[in-house]
């Protein structure tokens, strides 16, 4: 199962394990049960601290139970063969199942030990999901670090009838003692904040006595990782707020055109981001979503920021990088369905539509990468675009014309999202030429139709285009003295990682020269 590279990397990563380990498997006479048994066996034999046993004693098979040795209460569960993204998942889990001490502050740990309760948690995910290994990542460590604690991590491709009948339609999907808990990535601190009623009140306490900044960042995307870099280097007080560091490019699969980098993918951009960041002194409050932002009363004064949890920030300088979402439809029906048959991530959602009619809303290079995407793994794909013709690359459009189970239709707007109330059935759209009306029957719809930045906050303190960006001069600065913004936030052309970065690099040096140039005594004045 394992090729050569891959053993020689995990046998060295298993030398880490402190206590021995049992894999514990439950599998059937198929195809995929044969596969799983091979992946056992390789990793056992790369070490003498791990050993495999057959009990088929799960419902669920294939499935396997990762277990410490010596205490049985420690363990994980993976349902399926946990390759492809979830590959690190495993090797964490075999690490941490083997005393490995995982890479996450003593506060958390000791919150999650303190948990009051029993809680079974089920996440289902799929191999090509970038957001799900997170998901399955915090709650492999909650179940070993606390026993009342159980997960169980299902491949919802390799039980279709599991997913069906729970009706799944978004990974990652998390179950809590066989209800509902969450869809879409959750960071550690938000699944914990959802089980400790008192964790959020904590948080605020925490940030609101933290001293003032000299640069505060908002958002922790590419602009806002390279603004708080190049402010931290400076010798500066700095801060970093994110509602999720990494921003949108934690939801981008293939990245081939950060430049030196041929290939990569956004988690693995966003845990360098993160690393690099950790290098210097910044502050990294992570999941805090700012509300509101009051400038300064006076020239060298304190802006401030307010956030959700009712906590506020104070810094000299403020830069706006909170970058931009996913677009929507905003028909009747798309908020009805979504989760039920709407998407906005096909690398995640695609594989629970093997061998379903699904339809792509976007014929720009998202739209048309995501029909050819979708096209090896579902029925059929009907590609909906406003536009006389696709706007995508002549690459991709030859690719997607290439594709025989692939039709494509222009000059449609959607009108609706259809629906049993459930689950999607179809969509309606008009024939722009001809004002016709029409229906196509479906069981899923990708929306892949551009972004809008996150600015709906700022309304009232920077000065915003038509189009919700905030506007910058060519240093990065807004309407407010003190005030920068970088990134897909911002009027700034090319919505490209390599371009935000430069421009949160402007940002940041644009803040520090700004505040040097302060009369002397002017923040003194202005307090």
């Amino acid at each position: 199962m394992l090729d050569a590279n891959m053993k020689q990397q995990l046998q060295g990563l298993l030398t880490n394990l402190r206590e021995p380990i049992e894999l514990v498997s439950s599998l059937g006479d198929d195809a995929k049960s044969a596969e799983l048994a091979a992946l056992l066996d390789d990793i056992a034999a790369l070490s003498d601290k791990v050993s495999v046993t057959r009990t088929d004693d799960n419902a669920r098979r294939p499935s396997f139970l990762i277990r410490r040795a010596s205490d049985a209460n420690v363990a994980v569960r993976f349902a399926g063969i946990p390759l492809g993204h979830e590959f690190t998942s495993l090797v964490l889990a075999l690490l941490q199942v083997g005393g490995h001490p995982p890479k996450v502050s003593a506060e958390v740990l000791e919150q999650v030990a303190a948990l009051d309760g029993d809680f079974h948690f089920e996440t289902y995910f799929s191999l090509s999901c970038q957001n799900c290994p997170d998901i399955v990542q915090a709650l492999n460590l909650m179940s070993v670090v606390n026993p009342r604690i159980t997960h169980t991590a299902i491949d919802g491709g390799l039980f279709q009838a599991e997913v069906e009948e729970r009706k799944i339609m978004a990974v990652p999907t998390i179950f809590l003692n066989g209800q509902n808990f969450g869809q879409g990535r959750m960071e550690l601190e938000q699944i914990l904040a959802k089980l400790d009623s008192g964790a959020e009140a904590k948080a605020a306490e925490k940030i609101a006595a933290k001293d003032a900044f000299d640069v505060l960042v908002v958002g922790g995307g590419p602009a806002g990782a390279a603004a708080a870099i190049y402010a931290a280097r400076k010798g500066i007080r700095t801060g970093i707020a994110a509602e999720r560091f990494g921003g949108q490019v934690l939801d981008t699969m293939a990245i081939e055109n950060f430049i030196s980098v041929q290939h990569t993918e956004g988690p693995k951009l966003v845990a360098q981001l993160e690393s690099h960041v950790k290098d210097y002194d910044v502050d990294i409050m992570n999941l805090q979503r700012a509300e509101k932002l009051v400038p300064a009363k006076a020239e060298g004064g304190l802006h401030e920021i307010v956030l959700a949890n009712g906590a506020s920030l104070k810094a000299r300088t403020v830069i706006l990088s909170t970058g931009a979402r996913w677009r929507q439809l905003g028909v009747p029906g798309e908020d009805a369905y979504r989760n039920k048959g709407v998407a906005y991530c096909p690398h995640c959602d695609g594989p629970l539509y093997k061998g379903k009619r699904v339809a792509v809303i976007g014929g720009g290079n998202s739209g048309v990468e995501a029909a050819i995407d979708l096209a090896g793994i579902v029925a059929h794909v009907t590609l909906i675009e406003y536009d006389s013709q696709p706007r995508a690359d002549a690459v991709l459009q030859r690719k997607l014309a290439s594709l025989p189970t692939v039709k494509i239709i222009t000059s449609a707007l959607t009108t609706e999202v259809l629906g049993d109330g459930e689950k999607v059935t179809g969509l309606a759209y008009k024939d722009r030429n001809s004002d016709e009306l029409h229906q196509v029957e479906l069981e899923g719809i990708f929306v892949q139709i551009g972004l809008v930045p996150n600015t709906e906050w700022l309304k009232d303190s920077v000065t915003l285009s038509r189009h919700g960006e905030v506007e910058v001069d060519h240093r990065g600065e807004t309407s407010q003295r003190g005030i920068f913004a970088a990134g897909d936030c911002t009027t700034v052309p090319y919505k490209q990682i390599v371009i935000a970065m430069g421009e949160g690099s402007k940002a940041a040096l644009s803040a520090f020269d700004y505040m040097i140039r302060l009369p002397v005594g002017a923040e003194a004045e202005a307090a």
